[in-house]
């Protein structure tokens, strides 16, 4: 069975940015994973924590997925992108993403405006800055001019960008060097595949054997309709957040999507998991005993997840630990 380059997400529930650290160093070194991908949003920073980790691995591909491009400048993600680059000894993967309104204009005080200028804008600086230019650069969202890294790190910084519907898709398709996806059933991937090798076709890049990341949220249970509402009571903000809710839509849940959409304007969060059904939650988590769990990522990969990154559905790290033992390619060949 074939689960791909199995990767871990952190942080994670239950643990504190120095247990981040020794739960990546035991992935490592005792269950054999070659990937950890870290998620940002109110807990650690991932440049601090990506830090962390690298020194406390060796071999670990560590990378962000993702990090935004509106609340940090595209120096500032330079002098950070290169400074991982570094540290890890050139095992660093720069994850990019427009993110979502709430973690942008809420939490941030920032107008989540125009972003696919974001991104794309973004990503031209940033070339230009990690190849040791001077930047030279002015767009609709972004300027920057004169700006050069003081220490310029010896090995290329991939960039990779997340995307959900057809036009990011693209667009990370035309700049982007891999893709970093998540939250749709694996018979939404063709379109979501194509739609990004169409952005490679249009610059003239094959961009078929690009990495292509999705984070799967993971609970091994005996009881599916208990973790089925796990994920309601966790991911009904998700559904009913713009981005995700025109994606899944996009992916072929208009009618669950439009009942979110409704609940969620009637601020009725129990209308908002009930229009979450168990089809939708089914096909878009990894629930249920290991080998079900196995069979389900498989298939993701079958259709072409390269790499798939497990993001435990728990609530303390002896559970969270659980599983990534659970699938440890060292321990089950995977």
């Amino acid at each position: 069975m074939d689960l791909g380059r199995l990767a871990i997400s952190l942080p994670a529930p239950g643990l504190d940015a120095r247990a981040c650290v020794e739960v990546a160093r035991k992935a490592e070194r005792e269950w054999g994973y070659d990937a950890i991908w870290l998620a940002e949003t109110s807990g650690p920073d991932s440049f601090a924590l990506g830090g962390a980790l690298a020194t406390a691995t060796e071999r670990a591909t560590i990378g962000t997925a993702i990090v935004p491009v509106y609340n940090r400048t595209p120096a500032v993600l330079a002098m950070s992108a290169a400074t991982l680059q570094q540290l890890s000894g050139g095992r660093f993967v720069l994850g990019l993403g427009s993110s979502s309104h709430a973690i942008v204009g809420d939490w941030n005080g920032v107008p989540f405006e125009r972003p696919l200028a974001h991104v794309r804008e973004s990503v031209a600086i940033l070339r230009q800055a990690l190849a040791g230019e001077k930047t030279d650069f002015a767009g609709e969202a972004f300027r920057s001019k004169g700006f050069r890294l003081g220490n310029v790190p010896k090995q290329p910084v991939p960039i990779y960008l997340a995307a959900l519907r057809e036009k990011m898709l693209r667009l990370a398709g035309v700049i982007g060097d891999g893709l970093i996806v998540n939250l749709f059933p694996s018979s939404a991937l063709p379109q979501i595949l194509a739609a990004y090798r169409a952005g490679g076709a249009e610059a003239e890049r094959d961009v078929s054997r690009h990495e292509v990341v999705c984070r799967f949220q993971v609970m091994v249970t005996d009881d599916v309709a208990m973790a089925r509402n796990v994920v309601r009571m966790a991911f009904g903000g998700y559904m009913s957040a713009p981005v995700y809710n025109k994606f899944l839509a996009w992916c072929g849940f208009e009618d669950e999507m439009r009942a979110v959409a409704g609940a969620f304007a009637r601020k009725d969060r129990a209308g908002v998991a009930a229009a979450m059904s168990d089809d939708l939650v089914d096909r878009i988590t990894i629930l249920g005993p290991a080998e079900r769990c196995r069979e389900q990522i498989a298939e993701f990969v079958a259709a072409g997840v390269t790499t798939p990154v497990l993001s435990p559905l728990a609530m303390d790290r002896r559970s969270v630990e659980a599983v990534f033992e659970a699938f440890a390619p060292a321990r089950s060949g995977a």
